[in-house]
């Protein structure tokens, strides 16, 4: 057990050998094998560097820039790249924060604070929005508007037409998705929404430091920055495709007046005036640096090879995908996503522009694929993806988020692929006990308990804290109600979180 206020000191080599020993068991963050979570660029030295950097900057704070102008320096030159990058001019203003969903939230807040007099402010997304909109919406009390998306799984204009009112204070769609690696059609939504008046946010927080290289390398992808009419605000994260470390996103307002109501302020006390343009008062100037360090040391030359490089990695793969039956692209692989659905687990009828990926189920897949079975196979060989659960019409489908390291991998991958594919074939569906299933049947999110979730995690073999089976968990997790599933994750992280008792 990690003690970490011991009675007395300890020294520091011993200390970072058992850190060493504690990060020997998470998931491979290098070597193009985990497929969600971290950006692996396999570029010799950037680590090293980006470390480098980081200590050099690590205890400066961000609280005040006039204390510590490095960091004003650094973040305008994030923001002023960055800009440069998604069509923004010498009029764009942008700031830098934690992560993707501290963009958001402060996106939404900005849109929100822009139109004081509205009792109850609304925000319309499509329902392949990620899930940070939520969370901003919640947290910030803004109503939230989902509107389904379309059979390409792209918001649909007409349906955004409808859902604006005149209290809709921000819409905003995704370039690309999370789940499925899809553009909306940013466009016709962002004139839409300059049509009625409001403002305009793309979420480019996953892809918008990789779309650009991917159109200057010949993929066709709609326009989605600020060239275009209607766009206000882009939020984009530097720890994702410009790989720098976590955590260091990036929110850009089109000019200084929309991104003012950004700012919070407060002179009523008789400390400090606070003035906090994201979230967080005190910030670490550490990671900025590191993000410095980075987009200086790959370039622009360089990113556009990375690109390059996780194009091909994604072309091969999805053709992987293709030639194994019992699996199928369950959306268009046109960024950096491979979206796949499984023959128990795919819909009828998706069209994505290619024969392979409107086969209907049973055409080829007679014997049955468990997708939760399947990620369990894959994650056996050493390739840890992310399932994703089904959601409405929509069936579960497994994510794998490709960066340039997995074009030394794929070819591994794709071998591995169908092995895993036939293990789990023969393996069956997830073995959920009948008066499992029936108890969770008759759950409500009201009566999960910590007692129950503790007989939960025992019953489902996960109270040794043994994460590397979960397909009967997922299972579960799939046929419960998105509320059940909330409440069900949410015991089950508060199970996790939870210092241990302590030893005699």
């Amino acid at each position: 057990m990690l003690e970490a206020l011991p009675e007395k000191g300890v020294p520091g080599e011993q200390i970072l050998a058992e850190l060493r020993e504690l990060r020997a068991a998470d998931l491979p963050t290098h070597g193009g094998r985990l497929f969600a979570y971290v950006y692996d660029p396999a570029l010799d030295g950037l680590d090293e560097l980006a470390r480098q950097a980081h200590a050099i900057s690590a205890h400066v704070n961000g609280l005040d820039p006039t204390a510590f102008p490095s960091l004003l320096a650094m973040e305008n030159a994030l923001v002023g790249a960055a800009a440069r990058l998604l069509g923004g001019d010498e009029e764009t203003r942008g700031s830098v924060t934690s992560g993707g969903t501290e963009s958001l939230i402060l996106a939404v807040k900005a849109a929100r604070d822009s139109r004081p007099e509205l009792a109850t402010p609304r925000l319309v997304i499509p329902s392949t929005a990620h899930a940070a909109f939520a969370k901003a919406a919640h947290y910030l009390r803004v109503a939230l508007d989902v509107v389904p998306v379309g059979d390409d799984l792209r918001a649909d204009p007409a349906a955004t037409r409808a859902a604006i009112t005149a209290d809709t204070v921000l819409v905003a769609a995704s370039a690309p998705s999370y789940a499925h690696g899809v553009v909306d059609p940013i466009p016709e939504l962002a004139a839409i929404a300059a049509e009625r008046g409001v403002r305009f946010h793309v979420d480019a927080c996953f892809g918008g430091w990789v779309l650009p290289y991917l159109r200057r390398l010949g993929a066709d992808l709609p326009a989605f920055d600020f060239g275009v009419p209607g766009v206000t605000s882009i939020s984009v994260d530097l720890h994702k495709y410009a790989y720098a470390p976590k955590g260091v996103s990036l929110l850009l307002h089109r000019d200084e007046a929309l991104r003012r109501p950004q700012y919070f302020a407060y002179a009523g006390w008789p400390g400090y005036t606070m003035i906090n343009p994201v979230i967080s008062s005190t910030r670490s100037g550490g990671p900025i640096a590191a993000a410095v360090a980075t987009l200086r040391h790959i370039g622009d030359a360089g990113y556009l090879e990375l690109a390059q490089q996780t194009r091909a990695a994604v072309a091969t793969l999805a053709e992987a995908v293709r030639q194994t039956d019992g699996v199928r692209l369950f959306a268009p692989p046109e960024t950096t996503v491979v979206c796949l659905s499984t023959s128990r687990h795919a819909r009828d009828g998706f069209e994505a522009g290619d024969d392979s990926t409107s086969r209907a189920a049973g055409d080829g897949f007679e014997a049955g694929v468990d997708l939760f079975v399947l990620a369990d196979e894959l994650a056996a060989r050493g390739w840890h993806t992310q399932p994703q659960m089904a959601y409405g019409e929509m069936p579960a489908t497994i994510h794998l988020t490709v960066t340039a390291a997995v074009a030394a991998t794929v070819g591994e991958f794709a071998l591995d692929l169908a092995d895993a594919v036939a293990a789990a074939r023969a393996k069956g569906p997830a073995d959920l006990p009948a008066p499992l299933l029936e108890a969770a049947a008759a759950l409500t999110p009201e009566m999960v308990t910590p007692e129950l979730i503790a007989g939960l995690a025992d019953g489902l073999g996960l109270g040794g804290g043994d994460f590397t089976r979960m397909a009967a968990v997922n299972s579960l997790l799939n046929v419960a109600p998105p509320p059940l599933r909330e409440a069900l994750l949410t015991g089950f992280l508060s199970l996790l979180q939870r210092p241990a008792p302590p030893t005699e």
